[in-house]
């Protein structure tokens, strides 16, 4: 691999190459939950948006199943959901602290309610997504009586003791509960590619599926109202850490006058082969047992000093792989070196 006039020696050792078995499937080849795929690209200067907004025929109901919906409040995200239910032809009550943020909604025909309690009796099914949870408390606590007999699906980011929490609130006011997650961004919301979790009252997402179904597949977790936010956490965290490492390797070809354009369409191909060994290693873990069939530690232990000379040689923050590195060196030491890198979450575990 050849240098560029600013590398300077390495000083991690240099391996021969290790052969990698692939294999010819794939499974789990899913669109990220961030990239809507059902989504029109506008232009810029002649030159492509990474604005992506959703297809409006996506989802729509007719006016026999039109079902009257409030949402509650008008930030981005919440501006995104309430638009979502109008585009799909549901009757839509909105109401937000600041009216103004109503405006553009009213004009295309949702109800702008004068308060909360009126938000609250529109509709039977009430949609809320505020700053925190302590907000949501702040708001509805003062209409809990209105709410009574109601579904409240509350898709306000929050941590799984918080969302269990107003569960239990919920439960108390005899309020039918479901927490949700929203795993894309406001310029996703309508686009059936695109998940919204959900968990809570048991029989509640079933119930009102088609209604939710509006603003992205809706994916039931189960009764635990804490394991939309669990997953949501899990799944940022996973998608933040997939950034990191496209970033890095993005900086290293890109070092080579690689375009980041051309680099990530390689890219995106094989995290496809990455989710086909994610769901081998997740049956080790349930399993508890991590054969390394497939590639050991300590042959990836190899395989990444590539990666660190590279990326030394081209001047690349190497902190990142480094860590995977310290990790890897760690479970060899441990006596793990024949394993399969799903061995690595116990290190997580401790």
């Amino acid at each position: 691999m050849p240098k560029t006039p600013h590398a300077r020696e390495s000083s991690y050792s240099s391996h021969s190459d290790v052969p990698i078995r692939r294999s010819g499937t794939t499974a789990m080849a899913t669109t990220p939950a961030f990239m809507p795929s059902t989504v029109r690209q506008e232009s810029c200067d002649g030159r492509r948006s990474c604005h992506c907004r959703p297809d409006p025929a996506a989802a729509s109901v007719d006016s026999m199943n039109a079902q009257s919906i409030t949402v509650i409040g008008l930030g981005q995200m919440g501006t995104a959901l309430a638009d979502a239910f109008l585009t799909a032809g549901h009757r839509t009550t909105v109401w937000n602290r600041t009216p103004g943020k109503a405006d553009a909604l009213v004009e295309r025909g949702a109800v702008r309610a004068a308060d909360v309690a009126g938000a609250v009796t529109a509709s039977e099914l009430v949609v809320v997504c505020v700053l925190d949870y302590a907000a949501v408390r702040e708001v509805l606590a003062p209409v809990a009586d209105s709410l009574r007999g109601r579904i409240l699906v509350n898709l306000t980011t929050g941590s799984p003791e918080q969302a269990r929490a107003e569960a239990e609130w919920a439960e108390e006011h005899g309020i039918g509960y479901l927490d949700g997650a929203v795993m894309t961004t406001p310029p996703g919301v309508g686009d059936s590619a695109n998940m919204i979790l959900y968990a809570g009252g048991p029989g509640l997402l079933a119930e009102h599926r088609a209604a939710l179904a509006v603003l992205g597949d809706p994916v039931d977790l189960g009764a635990d109202a804490g394991s939309a936010s669990l997953y949501d956490a899990g799944l940022l965290g996973l998608m933040w850490s997939v950034f990191g490492g496209w970033l890095h390797a993005t900086a290293l070809t890109g070092a080579d006058g690689v375009p980041a354009r051309d680099f990530t369409a390689v890219a995106t191909r094989w995290l496809k082969t990455v989710s086909w060994f994610m769901t081998g290693y997740a049956e080790q873990i349930d399993a508890g047992e991590y054969p390394g069939e497939d590639a050991t530690i300590d042959v990836q232990t190899a395989a990444i000093g590539h990666l660190l000379h590279a990326a030394e040689a081209r001047g690349i923050d190497n902190r990142l792989p480094e860590l995977h590195l310290e990790l890897m060196r760690a479970a060899v030491r441990a006596g793990h070196g024949g394993d399969s890198y799903a061995r690595i979450i116990e290190s997580f575990r401790k």
